[in-house]
């Protein structure tokens, strides 16, 4: 048990049978009343981003989750298909669950699954990737007053903005946080 009062971003924990991931932590103490702890949280299950309010003292169970490396293997249609890398045990993530994630990841990469207690909850990618540029835009000579970028589209299908000397086929580095150009690779 975690007494709410000591939750950190980042930790997880178990409430109401959902499973949460602080975000954020605010303490509230007046004179007359008890510490009201409100917290920021995201549901591991349904990705919901809320705010819940404990009053000081209050107790939640921790969550552990485990994080296992696994390799991407190929899209089902409905499901993407995951390999363990040590028993060769196949498993799939419908689709709808990992939305941002997909314009991230490619065939034999190593991806880390998130689980808890053998429910499978996503994927956690790396903050940066490298992926190939397969189309872009040709540059507008003169168009350079200020950090002018063109539009790219990388392997993966994710399109970006990006400065006006990448070329086709060149390897980028993009930021999984916003999905933004981060630079050459």
């Amino acid at each position: 048990m975690i007494i709410v009062n000591d939750l950190k971003p980042g930790t997880t924990f178990e409430y109401q049978g959902n499973i949460f991931t602080v975000l954020d932590i605010a303490h509230n103490k007046t004179a007359m009343r008890q510490m009201i702890v409100k917290v920021k949280v995201k549901n591991l299950r349904t990705e919901v981003i809320n705010e819940i309010s404990f009053t000081g003292g209050d107790k939640v169970e921790q969550a552990r989750i485990d994080k296992k490396e696994m390799q991407y293997l190929y899209d089902e249609g409905e499901s993407l298909v995951f390999m363990d890398n040590t028993t060769y045990e196949q498993i799939e993530i419908a689709k709808d669950k990992l939305k941002w994630e997909m314009q991230f990841m490619k065939p034999n990469d190593n991806i880390n699954i998130m689980m808890y207690e053998n429910e499978i909850l996503g994927v956690i990618l790396p903050d940066k990737v490298e992926l190939k540029i397969t189309e872009c835009e040709p540059a507008v000579k003169g168009d350079t007053a200020t950090s002018a970028t063109k539009n790219a589209k990388v392997e993966t299908g994710l399109e970006i903005k990006v400065p006006l000397f990448i070329q086709d086929g060149e390897m980028v580095i993009i930021s999984t946080a916003d999905g933004k150009y981060s630079g050459r690779a």
